[in-house]
């Protein structure tokens, strides 16, 4: 392969169109971007002209984008697009297909969604000159109803994400275990269950285990989360990885996730570190992590990169132009309430939420080069959103050297032993 540049940018839940000309700190980040053989981006919407029933579930905001914000999108100089998170689905199978139209029609190049499950989870291919790069996309945080469902013998497959499930089982100290027992019998939460057994129809949980509601328990000697990875989900997308590794010089894999196992959100959880150590195993290059809408550390694996989460790119939530009317009535709010309305009661008049969380706003634009099929230089390029602005200017980004936030980074990669110095307002991952 020839010596190649890439970029990547998170997440892009985008509600406005780019002035003409762009905004001010527009061009020195297009030209950052476009000096980058492959640029990435994790498309956080769906792309239509409101022609979508919204779905019962959404990824917190319905989030619905003009399709001509996609022209804004390569405007900054991407070429190569997630649409698998947790905001695909949002407004049902039909929004899921106006969007990969929408993509398709500008002949941008994605993955992640599809017509069925076999169309979500393979790969896209970009051409560049001397090196194909290939993307495979899937996401861990969503609605069931958002995935995609594969075509039968007799059925079509069901258009969704490509899913990357997880098992969660939270393990208590024998005293607390004691007293979730305790909780269940009170409250009378598993009574169903607890009848199904009686009558024979359900097993009885094994010792030492216990089920209050949806939520799995484990009695242990300590308290912590264990967090694993849905073995029919790892199988399916790392032999994806596989043979995208046949099939092109670079492997890229991006992985959308909201979860976590402990209180933290900057803390990746272990089904996603594992996840990520079994893609480039199978012989991914790069896993591009994004979702928790913050920063999450940087790990060096077996000469591969993972970015377990690399922040918003562009955060325009509040100024979504339509919510349907399941968001007014889970607020309590008449059913004629206007948009701007419900976000400023959502955000207490912008006194709480993510509008005042400092990591939100603040992120970094990982850059790397391979040569010989091996990362040979990785920097980081600081940038903000606006967290000062007003709701009608906040949420672009604005590159700006940030010791703040390079520091930030370096406290992040500590507990994977990823060092990074900070140089002219860039940090330099020492590989």
């Amino acid at each position: 392969m020839a010596k190649t540049t890439f970029i990547a940018a998170g997440d892009a839940f985008v509600t406005r169109r780019l002035p003409r000309g762009g905004y001010v700190g527009f061009q020195p980040v297009k030209e950052l971007i476009t000096s980058h053989d492959v640029a990435f981006l994790n498309l956080e919407s769906t792309f239509h002209e409101n022609e979508c029933s919204p779905a019962v579930d959404s990824g917190g905001t319905w989030a619905m984008s003009d399709p001509r914000t996609l022209d804004d999108m390569m405007e900054y100089g991407f070429n190569l697009f997630n649409t698998a998170n947790n905001h695909s689905g949002d407004f049902g199978i039909e929004g899921v297909l106006a969007t990969v139209r929408n993509l398709k029609e500008r002949d941008m190049i994605f993955s992640g969604t599809g017509e069925d499950l076999a169309q979500a989870a393979k790969a896209c291919y970009l051409e560049t000159q001397g090196t194909r790069v290939a993307l495979i996309s899937c996401c861990s945080s969503m609605p069931n109803a958002f995935r995609a469902g594969a075509q039968s013998a007799e059925m079509p497959g069901r258009p969704g994400l490509n899913p990357l499930r997880f098992n969660q089982v939270f393990h208590l100290d024998h005293e607390h275990f004691a007293m979730a027992k305790q909780v269940a019998k009170v409250s009378g939460v598993n009574a169903k269950q607890e009848r199904s057994i009686r009558n024979g129809y359900a097993v009885p949980p094994k010792e030492g285990t216990l089920s209050i509601g949806a939520t799995k328990f484990v009695e242990d000697e300590t308290s912590w989360v264990e967090s694993t990875c849905n073995k029919q989900d790892l199988k399916r997308i790392t032999d994806e990885v596989m043979e995208a590794k046949r099939q092109a010089d670079v492997v890229l894999v991006s992985i959308h996730n909201h979860h976590i196992d402990g209180s933290e959100n900057y803390e990746p959880p272990q089904f996603l570190q594992d996840f990520s150590k079994a893609c480039i195993d199978a012989g991914a290059d790069v896993i591009i992590g994004h979702g928790p809408h913050e920063l999450q550390g940087i790990e060096l694996y077996k000469g591969g990169l993972i970015l377990y989460s690399i922040g918003n790119f562009i955060f325009q939530t509040e100024t979504v132009e339509f919510q349907p009317w399941d968001a007014y009535a889970n607020k309590g709010m008449p059913l004629d309430t206007k948009v701007g309305a419900y976000m400023s009661e959502r955000s207490a008049n912008g006194t709480r939420g993510y509008g005042v969380q400092w990591p939100i706003w603040n992120a970094v634009l990982p850059s790397w080069t391979m040569e010989d099929g091996k990362i040979t230089e990785l920097k980081l390029y600081p940038y903000d959103l606006g967290m000062e602005l007003p709701r009608s200017q906040k949420g672009v980004p604005v590159l700006n050297g940030s010791t703040k936030t390079l520091q930030y980074m370096q406290d992040l990669c500590k507990p994977f032993g990823t060092e990074v110095d900070i140089v002219d307002g860039v940090g330099i991952v020492r590989l």
